[in-house]
Parts: structure tokens; sequence; C-alpha cells
């Protein structure tokens, strides 16, 4: 699957929860986002990939309605962003804001579901949220997994259908990253619609049932984790070293890199087939593994970022 078959591939549907059609945001000289296309249909869970200053934070703006756009058109749950924002259709979590000290985790939800006409139930809230034995703690006494788990029930408070979330794991160690994704998946179980930006690539693919890659505001590919993975072409076949020289596998067929983890070679390879095929001949068969390529090498090939320059 090409690069150019994963963009094209996902058009705009009847329904969708999402619809941006060439939207465009710029900041004097610097155009943030340009020509953005991306739809979201009612009840998915998709999360946005993309190199530091992709333009992933205003593209979550510009869909709460928190920044304007320059051009195009941005649709959400068939209406204005104002209007479902307004209505409580919509729910987020956001970078930065902190929650107000000295009030329970009840009393701080409370106060919020008081702002809107038609609120989620208190109790299903708590339950959802994973909160309702820290219903009584004062919302400055929790750990950073549990304040995020707060600020996710703050999101429910309307009732949402739709719950946009920029970087919801930031900062979380493991454990609290996976608490706090059960109560999203949880939520998203119900029918709901989740669209999240991240830079854990794991995180994108273990969740997400559809992943966008963009960068400078333009969508680079759409599809599943598999798809994306499937995009770069590449393949791993693994075997055990034993006594051979590791440079000598440079030469075969289909092999671009060579590398040595302990006992075990990994030769990198654009024709998985014709490799396996040359070591069984040669007798090297030994313990052998072939493994697609990596969610983190299908996004460096897409962005052309370096490994270190997160997403």
């Amino acid at each position: 699957m090409t690069q150019e078959s994963l963009v094209s591939g996902r058009r705009p549907r009847t329904g969708s929860a999402v619809n941006f059609s060439h939207v465009t945001k710029s900041y004097g000289d610097v155009h943030a986002v340009s020509g953005l296309d991306l739809a979201v249909d009612r009840g998915e869970t998709v999360a946005l990939l993309g190199p530091n200053g992709a333009g992933k934070s205003t593209t979550v703006g510009m869909l709460l309605g928190l920044l304007p756009h320059d051009g195009g058109t941005i649709g959400l749950l068939g209406t204005d962003p104002h209007e479902a924002v307004h209505a409580g259709r919509v729910g987020a979590m956001l970078q930065d804001g902190g929650l107000i000290p000295r009030v329970t985790v009840r009393e701080l939800v409370e106060f919020v579901r008081g702002t809107y006409a038609a609120p989620m139930e208190l109790g299903r809230i708590l339950e959802t949220a994973r909160l309702t034995e820290l219903a009584g703690r004062r919302a400055d006494k929790l750990s950073g997994g549990q304040a995020q788990r707060v600020r996710f029930a703050l999101a429910l408070c309307g009732n949402p259908e739709l719950i946009v979330l920029d970087e919801p794991t930031a900062a979380l160690d493991v454990t609290s990253r996976r608490e706090l994704w059960q109560t999203m998946a949880a939520y998203a179980a119900l029918g709901n619609t989740l669209l999240f930006s991240t830079h854990y690539l794991e995180e994108a693919d273990e969740y997400a049932e559809r992943i966008v890659v963009i960068d400078r505001g333009r969508v680079l590919a759409d599809g599943t984790g598999a798809e994306l993975k499937r995009s770069v072409g590449g393949r791993t076949v693994g075997i055990d070293l034993g006594d051979r020289d590791p440079g000598g596998f440079r030469r075969l067929p289909g092999v671009t890199g060579v590398e040595v983890r302990g006992a075990r070679l990994l030769l990198s390879t654009d024709d998985a087939d014709l490799t396996v095929t040359e070591l069984a001949r040669l007798g090297a068969l030994r313990n052998v593994e072939v493994t697609g390529g990596g969610l983190e090498a299908a996004f460096l090939a897409l962005t052309g970022a370096d490994a270190g320059s997160g997403v």
C-alpha cells in the first residue's frame, strides 16, 4: 500500500462526527495548517500523529472553536463547532489547565455539571472515570494519573457524543497511562467518538482504530496501524547467529541492513521471501522469525523526522 493510497482512501462520509474540508490556518508567514482534509466517523477512535510543529494542537483548537480558521470549512456532529460545544455534545481534555484547589472531586464535577442543560448523571461520570472511591478526596491532593482521570470526568459532564483529547497521557507513567486509557476505552465502547493527539506511537497503535499522520498541516497518511506499517514495505528476518560472521549476510538478496542483538541476527530486507530462501540454501535458518516494519519505522518514513525529534 502506497502513501498516496493511504491518504486518498479516506473520504468525508455522511454522518461524520468531524469533517475538515480544505482548512487553513496561518500565523503571519507560518502556515500551521495547509488545506487539511479530515473526516472522523461517529463511533470511531482516531489518533493524530505528527512531529513537533505538525499542526496537531492548532487542528484541535480550531475543531473546538478556540481558534478561528482562515479558510475552508469545519463541521462538528453536523453543525458548527461553537454550537456543538455550547450544547455539550463535545467534551475536551487539553494540555493546559489545572484543577481548582481545596474542593473535592465530587464538588468539582458537580460544579461543572451545573453549567450544562442536560448533564450526564454524577454517578455515571464517577464510575466511567473510575473516581467513585476518590469522590471525597480534594482535587489538589491527587496523583498525576488520578488528576487526569478527573479532567476526563469533567470532559464527560455534558454527556458528549465526542471527546477530543490533546496529548491526554503526556508526563504520566506507564501504569497511569493504562488506567486512563481503560476509562477512555469504556466511554468509546458505548458508541461514542474519540479523537486524540499523542506522541506515544505505541499508544496510537494499541488504542486507535485509525491513525492520521499529519505534518505541516497536511495529511500524509490515514489508515489503521497495520496499514501504515505495511506502507513502508520493509520486513525484519531474525535468526540465531551461531558462530557465523554477521558481515557476510549483507550481500544476501533483499538485505538492506544487518544488526546483531546478543545471539540474534536481525536482517532488514525489502524482499523477505528472497532473503529467507537464500538463508535456507546456506543452512542458516536457525529459529527464524519474520516480522513487519513497526509503526515508528512507518512514521519516520512518512514524515522524514529524526528518530529523536518527537511527535
